[in-house]
């Protein structure tokens, strides 16, 4: 037994016992656990809620751009309008500052010259307003022309006909491309509102078409949004006049001392307008002072349109709206034209830009100015600006209402007022009628609110589901503007009744157009709309991982297409086998195919 027992101490001792590393192994595994629940599925984390909040984030960031874009360009007006259309024609107006100031330069020929460039080279702004919007995107075509604005601005601390006549011709050429990147960048951010509010839609996750009607209520919501914080620009362009330039003023008796009559039966503006309007001359460092204020909104509403306004589109469909042709983009305003919808829109155009031109310059000046004074001017254009901010939230009824009532009750307003105006008699100098004046103005405002609210609606929802021609369409909208703009400089030296009856008839005109747009589109009469080129890319490095690759070029084997007739959607129809064998896919299968049995008739052989 004694003998057994180291026997049996060295038989355990050769057993084989647990290894020695167990211990690092057991912390690799410890590890390895740890790294999997790291990397692995969470527990807490709910995908669906992530991607909820993470859609919520892009919804607020459209409207984010949207609140930019309307101040940058409330800014960019107040600016523009506080420093030219009174305190620069005013100051320039006077007699006495003139020839104190600059008695050799000649300022008022320089004005002359300076109201042309802003005029007249807008006419030419549809033939290089698509290629720019194109080539360098609507937020920097905003930016840029916001750029220009301040340019102007800034020419007032050295004013010269070097500076002034420049620099006001080149806002004529920005002014086109502006508004124009405005409507379409409005529009575009309720189109992205629509899908990221839907964007478990399938139609949304494969950036297809967009269903008709879809986004409407967007767009109303938007427009409504934009005229209404736009709009106040008019309220804050009296701040210089109201705080600066009313204390240098003359007494009304001496303004109006040769002025003999008001309203209708004036011819021109104001006839008799004393040109010694100036009480005493405002010195330079106060107007130095007012100009760098307004140099510094300028440079902030730059700042806002760069910093605050995202991109209205995808850096992909960026690409494919440049990379059409210049060609077809030059061609493509033109060709638009042909759809009877914009041609019998064109006489609310024009109208659009005359009723907004006579409230600023032509009632403001032949039946405020006149009869209440100059001191009184700021306080008509304020009630106006005001008018049509509040009033701009009218246009929200068209989410329960037709389309056609915004611009319709617009209309009748404004009728009502032209022949109002046409019938009463008015005295120069009579401070009594500052309450029906200031009535009138407000009624105005209601009139100019829905009319411009209702436009840019009506446009956004005929053209809503088609992103590649917005540009386009608001181009077209704008240069009629620009047109109308460019008629009121021509008829300035009218009799105001002459005026009056062409606002009335063009009124009617357009009310008439566009109910027979309207009766043409109910009865679903087939609108006429030119073919989008597809992209033509040269550069060959970059490829869409999508199965139809719009960013090939397929130039060589795809022949000219002619303009499609289309019907009350908007999508010309083809027939599916000539869709298929245009698209590059198809012509990448074919080839593969006729490749592989190419190679296969040597091993058959």
């Amino acid at each position: 037994m004694e003998a057994s027992a180291p026997e049996e101490t060295g038989a355990d001792a050769d057993l084989p016992g647990p290894p020695r590393g167990n211990n690092e192994l057991l912390g690799v595994a410890d590890e390895d656990d740890q790294m999997e629940e790291f990397l692995g599925p969470q527990g807490e984390y709910n995908e669906e809620e992530e991607e909820r909040k993470y859609y919520r984030r892009k919804r607020l960031g459209v409207i984010k751009n949207v609140v930019a874009a309307s101040l940058g360009a409330m800014m960019v007006y107040s600016v523009y309008m506080g420093g030219l259309l009174q305190m620069q024609l005013i100051l320039h107006y006077d007699t006495t500052y003139r020839e104190v100031k600059y008695s050799s330069l000649g300022l008022e020929d320089i004005d002359r010259k300076m109201l042309m460039g802003i005029n007249v080279t807008p006419i030419i702004g549809l033939l290089y307003t698509p290629v720019l919007i194109r080539f360098l995107g609507t937020k920097w075509m905003m930016f840029l022309a916001s750029g220009i604005y301040a340019l102007f601005v800034s020419t007032n601390y050295w004013e010269r006909y070097y500076t002034l006549v420049p620099s006001a011709a080149a806002i004529g050429v920005a002014i086109v491309p502006f508004w124009a990147s405005l409507g379409s960048y409005i529009t575009r951010m309720a189109q992205q509102y629509y899908e990221y509010v839907h964007y478990r839609e399938e139609h949304v996750q494969e950036q297809k078409k967009l269903p008709k009607g879809a986004c409407h209520r967007y767009i109303v919501v938007f427009q409504s949004l934009f005229n209404g914080i736009f709009t106040l620009s008019f309220v804050f362009a009296e701040f210089p006049m109201r705080f600066v330039l009313n204390r240098h003023l003359n007494s009304n008796n001496h303004i109006l001392h040769n002025v003999h009559t008001c309203g209708a039966n004036v011819t021109g503006l104001i006839p008799g307008f004393n040109n010694t309007i100036l009480y005493r001359l405002p010195s330079s460092m106060l107007l130095i002072q007012v100009e760098s204020v307004l140099m510094g909104f300028a440079f902030l509403a730059m700042v806002i349109f760069l910093v605050l306004c995202g991109a209205a589109y995808r850096p992909t469909e960026e690409i494919d709206l440049r990379s059409i042709g210049w060609g077809n983009i030059f061609q493509l305003p033109f060709k638009h034209l042909r759809d009877y919808r914009l041609r019998l829109l064109c006489p609310f155009f024009i109208y659009s830009g005359f009723e907004t031109l006579f409230a600023v310059t032509g009632f403001s000046l032949t039946f405020g100015v006149c009869v209440l004074g100059l001191d009184k001017l700021w306080l008509l254009v304020l009630v106006y600006g005001l008018s049509c901010s509040v009033f701009s939230s009218l246009s929200l009824s068209l989410l329960r209402f037709p389309r056609w009532l915004c611009l319709m009750a617009g209309a009748a307003v404004h009728g009502v007022l032209l022949v109002v105006l046409l019938a009463l008699p008015f005295s120069p100098n009579q401070p009594q009628l500052l309450g029906p004046l200031l009535l009138i103005s407000a009624l105005w405002g209601l009139g100019s609110a829905l009319n411009k609210t209702g436009v840019s609606t009506v446009l956004g929802m005929l053209y809503a589901e088609e992103k590649e021609r917005l540009d386009f369409i608001y181009a077209i909208y704008h240069w009629w503007q620009a047109i109308a703009i460019f008629i009121v400089y021509l008829w300035s030296n009218l009799p105001m009744r002459a005026k009056l009856s062409i606002l009335l008839a063009t009124l009617l005109l357009a009310s008439y157009c566009y109910w027979l747009m309207e009766r043409r589109l109910a009865r679903k009469v087939g609108f006429r709309l030119p073919r989008i080129p597809r992209p033509r890319h040269k550069v060959k490095g970059y490829r869409y991982l999508e199965e139809d690759n719009s960013d090939e070029s397929d130039s060589e084997g795809e022949g000219h297409r002619p303009e499609e007739m289309e019907g009350e959607d908007g999508v010309g129809e083809q027939p599916a086998g000539a869709q298929e064998a245009a698209s590059p896919a198809a012509l990448r299968r074919a080839a593969e195919i006729h490749r592989g049995r190419r190679d296969e008739a040597p091993l058959k052989e």
